[in-house]
């Protein structure tokens, strides 16, 4: 399948370059005669219409050919693409974030991102302060769990060995149901 070819263009005259040449004037449309039907702008039935004004015909626009195929326009705006996102960026982003919520899964993530921007090149500024973030509020929440559990194991062996009841040992209260 091919394409019908372009019409050809006319040569700009020489002794004004950058100039396009002239236009010939359009030629004007006979106007058509008004209908008997026809009502007056104010909305009077059979009063004749005025007749229509007549404008200029607009210029008519020049347009170069088009360019070869693999070429582009010539003075067309060439923007630049936008450069993709490192991978592992918003990775990064995500396990900083969630290591202030989610502690384990922030500092996994974290990691993750660490690897990712380092096979790259790229900084690794967030991923590390989300390690750091990471680690230190999942150690403080495993010390207060072991902590927690300690206790609440002398409380539960201390009720199993006084019995039901309250009782005062070394100044301590314990009430054992």
């Amino acid at each position: 399948m091919t394409n019908p070819p372009f019409p050809d263009q006319p040569n700009p005259d020489s002794s004004t370059p950058g100039t396009p040449p002239p236009v010939p004037p359009a030629e004007q449309p006979a106007s058509a005669p008004a209908p008997d039907w026809n009502t007056a702008p104010d909305g009077v039935p059979g009063a004749a219409a005025a007749p229509a004004p007549d404008y200029p015909a607009p210029p008519s626009a020049e347009y170069p050919a088009p360019p070869a195929a693999g070429y582009a326009t010539p003075g067309a705006p060439v923007y630049a693409q936008p450069t993709p996102t490192p991978p592992g960026k918003v990775l990064a982003i995500v396990g900083l974030v969630l290591a202030f919520v989610v502690a384990p899964v922030g500092l996994i993530l974290s990691i993750v991102a660490a690897v990712k921007l380092g096979k790259t090149g790229q900084p690794k500024g967030l991923a590390i302060a989300g390690i750091i973030v990471g680690a230190i509020i999942t150690i403080f929440w495993v010390v207060l769990v072991i902590v927690l559990v300690t206790a609440f194991a002398a409380l539960f062996g201390m009720c199993a060995d006084l019995g039901p009841g309250i009782w005062e040992v070394d100044g301590v209260t314990y009430r054992c149901s």
